[in-house]
């Protein structure tokens, strides 16, 4: 007599399939996807990064290619090719191509705090005395007077919603310190590092 439960409590046939060490169609299609919007960072790059990015000639030329067309129907068909061009990337150079992108990234944030850095230390000049006092005593070759000047007047667009030529030009001011900042301060460790390797060598 037929078991009535069989089917629903019982085995089901495809438990004792056998496995086979290969991805899905959903893995394959993610790792596909992945590939392809890698393809698509390098795309957005400016020309001069993508160059200097390791990976195989074809696939840079693919994509260089790509950043040419303007055409919407021709550059969706461009990037295809990309992701093919992606797809044929050993593990390790699209390990590699991925670190790059990030540490892109990495720079960019830095470099967005900083800005942020700079423009709160901008408003706090317009509004905090003694913050101009800190920054001569941080770069005592600024002149002293071009900053009060600067502060004054800018003040002044504020308070008449005038066009904020003194308040852009502070800006300006305070990220070539913070660029000369970092320029001493890498010499310094250079020069630090070249007095490690003269002991290393004695």
């Amino acid at each position: 007599m037929p078991n009535p439960n069989r089917g629903s409590c019982g085995f089901q046939s495809n438990e004792f399939e056998q496995e086979y060490d290969r991805p899905s169609k959903s893995q394959l299609k993610r790792e596909m996807d992945a590939l392809q919007k890698l393809g698509g960072e390098l795309v957005d790059q400016p020309r001069d990064r993508v160059k200097r990015v390791p990976m195989p000639e074809d696939v840079r030329d693919a994509i260089l290619e790509c950043q040419k067309i303007k055409n919407h129907e021709g550059r969706r068909r461009q990037m295809q090719y990309v992701g093919k061009k992606m797809r044929s990337l050993t593990e390790e150079e699209v390990a590699t191509i991925q670190r790059t992108i990030d540490s892109w990234k990495g720079s960019s944030k830095a470099e967005t705090a900083l800005m942020h850095s700079l423009e709160r230390r901008r408003d706090l000049l317009l509004t905090d005395e003694n913050t101009l006092t800190t920054l001569l005593s941080d770069y005592p070759e600024l002149d002293a007077q071009q900053m009060r000047t600067l502060i004054r007047n800018a003040r002044k667009e504020q308070a008449e919603s005038k066009p904020p030529k003194a308040y852009r030009e502070i800006f300006q001011i305070l990220k070539q310190c913070a660029h000369q900042a970092a320029l001493d301060a890498k010499a310094a460790a250079d020069a630090a590092a070249g007095d490690d390797d003269e002991e290393d060598d004695e």
